[in-house]
């Protein structure tokens, strides 16, 4: 594959510039970059999804077959593409099909299912599943999965595909550190075969060991591309990104006295089930105001479908019970969420993309998907003011289908932190954000919490953790393993 002079604009906006690369068969790339600067849309142009912007110069070539090629178009189906906007078609469209399904149409080259899967079809998806650790999911639907196992059985359906190149957009997001292990694992044995291959990331620290070349775009343009030394990769990756701050708990600098005594969020006993299957198994918890819980565990522990349960969308099952301050029975649900900021990746999905990021801040004050009406001049004012706060100001009128998946979480967490919310639900939140806005970001919701917001936020990294933590909660398989004050680091688990 071979680009020369390559630009792109979105929406009349220039997101590629004069971008030359060349990737030679057996070749493995990574390509390195922060939020929004192009790592996703020079993908897409690769696998034939997005037209180059015409120029003289521009070139696009690919060579197959000892066939050559001016236009994807005759090597489109060699070219298996996965990345966060493909995975999130399944949550917009309600593609809740079976796994051996959705990794069956990588087999047939089509995005639903449109054949039955013959004995030898099913057989080699289930070697795939296995060769990924994931043989146990083939029965399940895949609406039904942690955002980690979705990401894994995407990548065993980009393999049944058997692909002449392989895009991978992020594929380490979301993944705990088994999984990720897993999805290197499988990168490896690829890479054996010389299956060449291109991988975005925003984390030096994932740039893969079989990694033989490297690309840097910023601000849309290729700055560096070459082959990955010893020396370089030791330069990028350097120390550990974003450590603790400190090793003990630090309490918020202001305290709001309530009247009300009760919990905030009150769980007993609490059974979530999710189609006929358990998720969550007699959990029981209470958020007080003005704590800080992080819940941690593995992809597939029920961190996620905690927090749905939490904000409403979920319920709990009659043997248990959930309680929210202020919400007796003939008072909507709607006037808790109002006093909620949510990031949850489902709200990465389902908001319209032709949205501008100002209307989608505003929507967080009618806890909506969507707006049924047009925005007030106050309201346009708090949402500007709301994404300068997260250093997003400048993206307050591009639609959201113009944005990075990076740029669109800054959105988000806009949308959450709008009108002073008493509650925080963040789900996985840093997922997608280069370094220095996790940064950035972090520092928001450590002021929030001093503030005396309450926070409950789940993670699968540890450098993700608030300084301000007060408690945390570890799931495993929708159980609590521990309960409590957060726990320093080093000491030993319960």
């Amino acid at each position: 594959m071979q680009l020369a002079h390559v630009g792109l604009r979105l929406a009349g906006r220039r997101v590629l510039h004069d971008v030359s690369w060349r990737i030679e068969p057996g070749q493995r790339w990574v390509l390195l970059g922060g939020n929004g600067a192009g790592k996703t849309q020079l993908l897409k142009l690769l696998a034939g999804d997005v037209w180059p912007t015409p120029a003289p110069r521009t070139l696009r070539r690919y060579d197959w077959a000892s066939q050559h090629f001016d236009e994807p178009y005759g090597v489109k189906e060699h070219i298996a593409y996965l990345g966060a906007e493909r995975q999130d078609r399944y949550e917009h469209y309600e593609w809740n099909h079976r796994v051996r399904a959705v990794v069956g149409t990588g087999l047939h080259r089509s995005d639903i299912p449109l054949q039955r899967l013959t004995a030898e079809d099913r057989a080699k998806v289930m070697r795939l599943l296995q060769s990924l650790g994931i043989a146990q999911l083939a029965g399940r639907r895949f609406l039904q999965l942690s955002y980690g196992q979705r990401r894994l059985v995407l990548l065993a359906r980009a393999l049944a595909w058997r692909p002449g190149l392989l895009l991978m957009d992020e594929l380490l997001n979301g993944l705990d550190q088994d999984n990720r292990q897993l999805a290197l694992d499988v990168i490896h044995r690829i890479s054996r075969r010389r299956l060449p291959w291109v991988l975005t990331t925003h984390r030096a620290a994932d740039i893969p060991p079989d990694t033989t070349h490297l690309a840097q775009i910023e601000n849309g343009r290729i700055v560096w591309s070459g082959a990955l030394s010893a020396a370089r990769r030791r330069r990028l990756q350097g120390p550990a990104e974003m450590p603790v701050p400190a090793q003990r708990l630090a309490r918020p600098r202001r305290k709001l006295r309530s009247a009300d005594t009760t919990a905030l969020l009150s769980l007993r006993n609490a059974w979530v089930w999710l189609d006929g299957r358990v998720v969550l198994r007699r959990l029981s918890f209470e958020v007080e105001s003005h704590q800080c819980w992080v819940v941690h565990g593995p992809n597939g522990s029920g961190k996620s479908t905690l927090i749905r349960a939490l904000y409403g969308d979920l319920g709990v099952a009659s043997q248990g019970q959930l309680r929210r301050r202020g919400i007796e029975p003939g008072i909507p649900i709607s006037d808790f969420k109002r006093r909620v900021g949510l990031i949850a990746p489902e709200l990465q999905t389902t908001h319209p993309l032709y949205l501008t990021a100002e209307e989608v801040v505003v929507s967080g004050l009618h806890s909506s998907i969507g707006l049924d009406q047009t925005p007030s001049a106050a309201e346009r004012r708090h949402a500007r003011a709301a994404l300068a706060a997260v250093g997003a100001r400048a993206l307050a009128s591009r639609p959201l289908r113009t944005l990075s998946y990076g740029q669109t979480r800054r959105v988000l967490f806009a949308r959450a932190l709008l009108g002073r919310p008493d509650i925080l639900l963040l789900d996985e939140p840093y997922t997608g954000l280069d370094l220095a806005t996790r940064h950035q970001l972090r520092q928001r919701i450590d002021a929030a919490v001093a503030a005396g917001t309450t926070v409950v936020l789940t993670t699968h990294h540890r450098d993700e953790w608030p300084a301000t933590a007060t408690h945390e909660l570890q799931l495993r398989g929708g159980a609590a393993v521990y309960c409590g004050p957060r726990r320093m680091r080093g000491q030993r688990q319960r």
